[in-house]
């Protein structure tokens, strides 16, 4: 390879006759070509930095997931939904790279699923790299994480082990290639140019692809399970089961916020590339990628504000859970359409998704349905919403930035109705999939036995049932005198000398060391 340094005593004695033209051009442009080389070497490596810190900001989330089911169930439940947590990560990691990545982005294929790098082999190739296998992966596991909030506090581990596996592994990738993959059948950026409608399905980093699986998932999980013992009493009336900490879901919606910079502007996968547009040299990719990160923040800031003062009106109360969700929620809904609308849309996007989460959790109750975390409601409805929103405001300049010339923009911004056409059948094929691979699976698990737990473990708590011991040394309100009273659950201890109140708290009495 030719150096990329250069002096005149190295171009002077080629420039003293006219007859050493041929090697000083030979010179030069060996000179041009090797700064060429270096400047894309340069931006591989730039674009796969970008692409790989994405993922490790996509991966944080999983800690954001675990605090928020972690404080959105009662104490004596936190282990267990915290392992599941890890489940998720560990197996949704095996699995994926096993199957997953091959049945998503196996190039080439046919338009329904992938049929190559099966234990990423073959891989890397021109198709992508290791940072773009790891991004991928980040993605698949926040779809598994999303399910096993809807199923919380009842299940039995070893049905974990499975959905987990099974989603990640097929169902989850399959979607992902009919929308993200080059060959999928819905896919917006189909190499043989023959998209769904002329247009293709914008789904940019996955409202319907990631969120509705999830949501979808959960939804037949916690239906078919039913509701937890307690939710609703024998007249059908509606008691809350609260989740036993506030902080750590706050400390969780805060993580997810951060990891959502790398969920949407990530996806781009790339930085390095310049629009052009009207000779604005200061504008390109990264300029889109910033404006994704701000359509973002604003939906998830209008739709946490607007669930404040709704739930204020409707229930009387200031409360930041229902507000955390409905931050989730703006942002679940913005994923689909974050890179092609302004930022004046998203805020319509947060607005409308804060009442489409109040609205299904009063259908919810409504239809005795329980899901410990509103999953279903948040990452299903609000996805769906999403997947909507984007073919009625995408705007045309940003949709041919990213997808190409002559695309269609939104219903409502002038483009006709061939994309919003488009992400209706994504919302009605997504709930149609899921619907026909998970729910046998979850009634095949229920049929077995192998999906809930018996009525006392449930009752006792699935760390003590389950897990060998509680995550906190104190006890739920609520709970019967049989938990209570374990002799390894800490109580009240009474100063030296003192009267205990009753005989019941001095059964709670932690033995003296």
């Amino acid at each position: 390879m030719a150096s990329l340094s250069c002096s005149a005593n190295d171009l002077a004695p080629l420039l003293t006759t006219t007859a050493n033209a041929t090697a000083v051009a030979h010179y030069l442009c060996t000179q041009f070509n090797a700064i060429s080389k270096k400047l894309t070497d340069t931006t591989y490596a730039v674009d796969n930095t970008y692409l790989l810190f994405s993922a490790y900001l996509v991966f944080a989330m999983q800690l954001g997931f675990a605090m928020l089911c972690a404080g959105s169930v009662r104490a004596k439940n936190t282990m267990n939904i915290m392992l599941t947590n890890v489940l998720d990560a560990a197996a949704g990691g095996l699995s994926y790279y096993l199957f997953g990545f091959a049945f998503a982005f196996g190039a080439p294929s046919n338009g329904f699923i992938g049929r190559h790098f099966f234990g990423l082999s073959d891989y890397p190739s021109h198709y992508g790299d290791y940072s773009f296998f790891l991004y991928q992966w980040a993605f698949a596991i926040a779809a598994a994480g999303i399910t096993s909030g809807s199923i919380a506090e009842r299940t039995q581990f070893v049905a974990y082990l499975i959905y987990s596996s099974f989603l990640t592994g097929f169902v989850y990738p399959i979607v992902s290639h009919w929308v993200w993959s080059s060959d999928g059948w819905a896919s917006s950026t189909r190499t043989d140019g023959n998209v769904l409608f002329g247009s293709g399905v914008i789904d940019f980093a996955g409202s319907g692809v990631v969120h509705m699986v999830g949501g979808i998932a959960g939804l037949w999980g916690a239906f078919i399970e039913g509701p937890r013992i307690g939710r609703f009493d024998r007249t059908g009336r509606s008691v809350a089961l609260k989740g036993h900490s506030a902080s750590l879901v706050v400390l969780g919606s805060f993580l997810l916020w951060f990891g959502w910079y790398g969920f949407n502007p990530g996806s781009f996968l790339t930085i390095v590339k310049n629009y052009g547009n009207n000779g604005r040299d200061y504008y390109g990719q990264w300029s889109a990628i910033g404006r994704t990160g701000v359509t973002t923040t604003l939906a998830g800031c209008t739709a946490a504000l607007t669930t404040l003062f709704s739930k204020r009106l409707l229930d009387g109360h200031w409360n930041v859970i229902d507000v955390c969700n409905g931050l989730l929620g703006g942002f679940a809904a913005i994923t689909s359409g974050c890179s092609v609308v302004e930022p004046w849309a998203a805020i319509v996007c947060g607005f409308v998704a804060a009442w489409v989460l109040i609205g299904l959790n009063k259908l919810a109750v409504k239809v005795k349905y329980d899901d410990p975390l509103e999953a279903a409601q948040l990452h299903g409805g609000c996805g769906a919403w999403g997947v909507l929103f984007t073919g009625l405001f995408a705007k045309r300049e940003y949709v041919e930035e990213i997808y190409g010339i002559g695309r269609p923009c939104g219903l409502l911004m002038g483009g006709g109705g061939r994309l919003f056409a488009a992400q209706m059948v994504e919302v009605v094929v997504v709930c149609g999939w899921v619907t026909v691979t998970m729910a046998p699976l979850f009634y095949g698990l229920n049929k077995m036995k192998l999906l809930r737990v018996s009525r006392d473990e449930e009752s006792a708590g699935m760390d003590l049932s389950r897990h060998g011991g509680f995550a906190y040394a104190y006890h739920d309100e609520g709970d019967d005198e049989s938990v209570r009273t374990l002799g390894f659950m800490m109580g009240r201890i009474e100063p030296a000398g003192s009267v205990s109140p009753s005989a019941g708290e001095m059964t709670n009495t932690a033995p003296s060391m």
